[in-house]
């Protein structure tokens, strides 16, 4: 059913400032830019990190959401998790869970972006043993 991640999308009261703050974090400008959303394609995979200007959220019938971060998170793989949370704190993102050997060499990480949204990285060995297969030859 599951069959792999296509888009992970963020929310921002400030859009524009989030924008130019991913921009800076994945160093790359989005391909994709409307007035209450931008999307980068960022990886191997090139799989889409969106940002949606949180004005254009859908009524939830009544229910807020909530201003902490909070739900599910999702990891991105880097090849250096604490190299990527420094750089990623260094920018101003605050600490969520500091980076720590989930076993087996799986060193995950989380951060608040300054737009609330959690941002896990991780250093993942069955990432790169995928990415192996996948390559030709």
């Amino acid at each position: 059913m599951l069959r792999g991640l296509t888009t992970v999308a963020y929310q921002s009261a400030d859009l524009e400032a989030a924008k130019n703050w991913y921009t800076e974090v994945l160093g790359i400008e989005p391909y994709f830019n409307r007035t209450e959303y931008v999307e980068f394609r960022i990886g191997d995979y090139e799989h889409e990190f969106g940002i949606l200007d949180s004005k254009y959220l859908p009524d939830l019938g009544g229910v807020q959401a909530s201003s902490a971060p909070g739900g599910a998170i999702v990891y991105w793989h880097v090849d250096d998790a604490q190299a990527a949370y420094d750089r990623l704190i260094e920018l101003g993102a605050q600490p969520h869970q500091p980076p720590r050997n989930f076993g087996e060499d799986f060193i995950g990480a989380a951060v608040i972006d300054p737009f609330g949204n959690v941002l896990g990285i991780m250093h993942n060995p069955h990432y790169l043993e995928v990415l192996e297969k996948r390559r030709p030859g």
